[in-house]
């Protein structure tokens, strides 16, 4: 570890290793600490992700998946089961431990070293600037100086606060999330199942993502405003009990996810906010890892070039945000919209919903027209659905 960097990245995640990569790429000098031991470790994450999600940056690789799906199953408050093939797009759920490993290893293949049980205990500043980190490695107290810093330090980020940025979120937008990965069960294969409804997960929905033969994840996300009666573990722990009773749990996994806006002002002078941190996830479906590497990417980019022509100020880096803004936060905008429709049926409208669909031929259902089916009692945002389903 050296004392200084041009690039300093806080988190080994999607975000931070895709803004050490691009950021490296591109003639930085580059440092990524992770406070855990092992890249990928702990997974707090569902693992479900599109393929043209993740090869708009790499190339797909075998062992990053640990099943295809090609269909997703929508189950009603009373139980009507919806089965929705995929009609162009094909979806994994990945093995995140040897995914966010490899994006690591392409960081450092670029030129970025990589850090783990590295504890970032503040920012570094000299009249008034942030200059560095300081950090606890393996026991011992050091200030790594860099010129900026980004953090990918994931939901529950300090950097940006560290730095005097707002970045809190009202309760009704954090999801409070819950998960086993469990085996011992009998799953349908290539298929995502996911429940709505009150009685399964309010404001949310739960999920069964399948990793293989009798394995899966299962979890939920309930709307903060809901987990101060009743936790998500008590939620899940119900389901379990119901469904899955014989199963066995080796993994167990909680947390919060912010389904909001993205923050307004990711950038300071020498500061720059990424992924998670940043509140780029799905307001729909609580996605964050697709997100996360493109604003790790346009982090990257911006932020070598901020070095290139020694210029680490907010308003050199707001060309970040402006990237940002051009590729995903309209769309980011118009989910959280339909986000904020859907959380506002009842469980008896979300039953007449799937009703309707259900008359519908298995072959000729879509995703597409499943939201716009959930839109009819909010008609105003129907072209907002065929917007994110056509890529307008």
């Amino acid at each position: 570890m050296k004392p200084s960097y041009d690039i300093i990245v806080v988190g080994g995640g999607p975000a931070g290793t895709m803004t050490a990569k691009y950021a490296a790429e591109n003639g930085a000098d580059v440092c990524v600490l992770e406070k855990t031991r092992d890249i990928g470790y702990p997974v707090r994450c569902g693992e479900a992700v599109g393929h043209d999600g993740i090869t708009q940056f790499v190339e797909m690789q075998k062992n990053w998946i640990a099943e295809k799906i090609n269909s997703c199953t929508l189950v009603s408050p009373e139980g009507t089961k919806l089965d929705v093939p995929f009609a162009n797009e094909t979806g994994y759920i990945l093995n995140r431990r040897i995914f966010d490993y490899d994006l690591s290893r392409l960081a450092s293949k670029a030129g970025a070293q990589i850090f783990t049980k590295v504890k970032v205990q503040g920012l570094l500043f000299e009249n008034d600037k942030i200059i560095g980190v300081k950090v606890n490695h393996l026991g011992e107290d050091k200030e790594i100086k860099g010129k900026i810093i980004v953090g990918a330090d994931g939901v529950d980020s300090r950097v940006g606060r560290w730095a005097g940025l707002k970045t809190t979120v009202k309760i009704r937008d954090m999801e409070s999330c819950m998960q086993y990965s469990v085996s011992n069960i009998d799953v349908k294969r290539n298929n995502m199942t996911m429940f709505v409804g009150k009685n399964y997960a309010p404001g949310g929905y739960l999920w069964i993502f399948p990793k293989g033969d009798n394995f899966a994840n299962i979890g939920l996300g309930i709307s903060g405003k809901y987990s101060k009666h009743k936790s998500a573990k008590k939620y899940l722990d119900e389901f379990m009990s119901r469904e899955f009773p014989d199963a066995s749990i080796h993994t167990s996994m909680c947390g919060g996810c912010p389904i909001a806006y993205p923050i307004k002002k990711p950038v300071a002078d020498n500061i720059m906010i990424v992924g998670d941190a940043a509140h780029h996830i799905n307001p729909v479906t609580g996605g964050g890892i697709t997100p996360a590497m493109k604003s790790g990417m346009l982090a990257g980019i911006v932020g070598a070039e901020a070095i290139k022509y020694n210029d680490q100020s907010e308003k050199f880096l707001e060309k970040y945000v402006k990237a940002i803004d051009k590729d995903f936060t309209k769309r980011h905008h118009t989910l959280y919209k339909i986000k904020e429709a859907i959380s506002q049926l009842s469980d008896e409208d979300i039953n007449g919903i799937a009703r309707n669909i259900d008359s519908i031929p298995t072959e000729k259902r879509t995703l597409r027209k499943v939201f716009m089916s959930s839109m009819l009692k909010k008609p105003s945002l129907i072209i907002d659905v065929m917007r994110i389903f056509t890529g307008l």
